[in-house]
């Protein structure tokens, strides 16, 4: 994880160096969050952001820009929604490859098959099997549904 860290470093440097006006916003604005973060984190009594943790801080980021888009756009402010999708480029760069969503159903039966899931009241338990073994490659909003409808709800 300190990996990711040393990489924002390093790249906001390049993109201070290359004028990169959006690129430094954004950087500055993901390690402000992990800044925060960590803060939390000490006051919790634990250590350092893991990196589960900050892939999830990064997909939360994503998440909230899109939300943004969805009401620039529907309020006429194409300006606005053309930065934030900027901002989800970037961010976007730092996460692992999305799945598919043939890749995503084939994870979840497999899922399911591990967990011996045969009901909805079951689905708290294939979640967390996916959580623990796709972490950031997958959108949890969008997989839990499917989970559901695989398991019958």
């Amino acid at each position: 994880m300190s990996s990711l860290r040393e990489r924002f470093t390093a790249d906001l440097k390049d993109a201070m160096k290359a004028g990169d006006k959006g690129k430094v916003s954004t950087l500055r604005l993901i390690t402000s969050a992990l800044k925060d973060k960590d803060i939390e984190a000490r006051g919790l009594g634990k250590g350092e952001t893991s990196a589960d943790e900050l892939l999830a801080l990064l997909q939360k980021m994503i998440k909230q820009r899109q939300e943004s888009i969805a009401i620039y756009d529907a309020n006429g402010r194409p300006e606005l929604a053309a930065g934030e999708r900027a901002e989800v480029e970037v961010i976007s760069a730092y996460l692992p490859k999305q799945m598919t969503d043939a890749e995503v159903k084939a994870a979840i039966d497999a899922a399911i098959a591990e967990t011996g899931a045969s009901a909805v009241k079951d689905m708290g338990k294939v979640i967390g099997v996916l959580r623990a073994n796709y972490a950031g490659q997958m959108d949890f909003g969008k997989v839990s549904p499917m989970v559901k409808a695989a398991l019958g709800g």
